[in-house]
């Protein structure tokens, strides 16, 4: 009775907390619009890989890259996901970092939603449930986490211990892309992005703080430089895996892994969790297990990604109008949401 008062107490105080209150709506908004612009962007991507007649799946090269700059639908996913971070920064100002970053998990909702409209492709009961999980182990974490965390000073220390770890994984990860990354699927592409965009979100944090104490000495310089660094290598990952996965999964990976790496370093390093007692640090476990386990699920049971495998017998949504071949021969129909569906015959794109 005593534990089920304490948490009535804890909730009350959390929600009178006026910088959770401001907090919480504009991570929302952030969500949203990183739902839309993932849409736009997947897009964009597929366009580039039909004109330029290569798959990115291994990897994007530096010509469809340089052609993404010039798509109208992947220019408009950019500044989208220009005011999703900007949303998500305003809200990193207002509310402790393990409340903000979960509540991005809104936006794989929306672009499932989205996504099956688009492509044609109806989420299966596995997927659901995949969703599902995703979002109900954020959600039950952030609802913990916004009774118990409380915000703490970096130390340099502290800030040295991150850009050590930041270091480790770009190494890590950019050694398994040069070596395997013809055999890599989305969801690695998606993983090592949400790892390295915790680490973004963190060091996002820890900048702000310090240039509003008026701290900018030359640590908080090199945790700018980290920053942009995993950004970049962040974004690539992100457009990679636009290109051999739907953009649900994409942003599965993102709004679990993301939260998790930063949740973790600030549980872990930060102390952001210092305040919680044993078994609220059992129920963040056990959540977060439940949403990465969501993230696997529906990378092997998503209905497009089986479609595309020809695992799974999925009717084609509109424009599967067959078109010829170079050798007079009819193509079979598009995919809706392959890597060479287009919903028209020209080069014209619109977002």
């Amino acid at each position: 009775m005593n534990t089920a008062e304490d948490v009535g107490e804890q909730l009350v105080g959390a929600f009178q907390n006026p910088g959770l209150l401001l907090g919480i709506p504009l991570a929302l908004a952030g969500a949203v619009f990183m739902s839309l612009g993932a849409q736009y962007q997947h897009r964009g991507v597929e366009k580039v890989e039909r004109l330029s007649g290569a798959q990115g799946a291994s990897g994007l090269s530096l010509n469809q890259i340089k052609r993404l700059l010039t798509r109208p639908s992947w220019i408009a996913g950019t500044l989208m996901l220009g005011l999703a971070i900007v949303c998500q920064l305003a809200a990193l100002v207002q509310a402790p970092l393990i409340v903000v970053q979960p509540l991005g998990a809104i936006a794989l909702v929306i672009t499932t939603l989205l996504n099956a409209r688009i492509s044609g492709h109806s989420p299966t009961r596995q997927s659901i449930t995949a969703i599902v999980c995703c979002v109900g182990g954020i959600f039950l974490f952030v609802f913990f986490a916004a009774m118990f965390a409380t915000e703490q000073d970096v130390t340099d220390r502290e800030l040295f211990v991150i850009l050590a770890i930041l270091l480790v994984v770009i190494i890590v990860l950019g050694a398994c892309w040069l070596i395997l990354r013809h055999r890599m699927r989305a969801l690695f592409y998606v993983i090592g992005a949400g790892i390295l965009y915790g680490f973004v979100a963190t060091l996002a944090k820890v900048v702000i703080k310090r240039i509003e104490a008026g701290q900018f000495e030359w640590i908080t310089a090199v945790c700018v430089l980290a920053l942009v660094a995993a950004a970049a290598v962040g974004a690539y990952f992100v457009q990679t895996a636009y290109s051999s996965g739907p953009p649900d999964l994409v942003i599965a990976g993102l709004t679990v892994v993301d939260p998790l790496i930063a949740v973790l370093i600030g549980m872990v390093i930060l102390g952001e969790a210092a305040a919680a007692p044993p078994w609220v640090l059992v129920i963040f476990g056990v959540a977060g297990a439940v949403a990465v386990w969501g993230v696997v699920g529906l990378a092997r049971y998503h209905p497009q990604v089986l479609s595309d495998s020809q695992e799974l017998g999925i009717v084609r949504g509109s424009g599967t109008t067959a078109t010829p071949t170079g050798d007079g021969s009819g193509a079979q129909p598009p995919v809706p949401g392959s890597p060479g569906a287009d919903r028209g015959t020209g080069d014209t794109d619109r977002p």
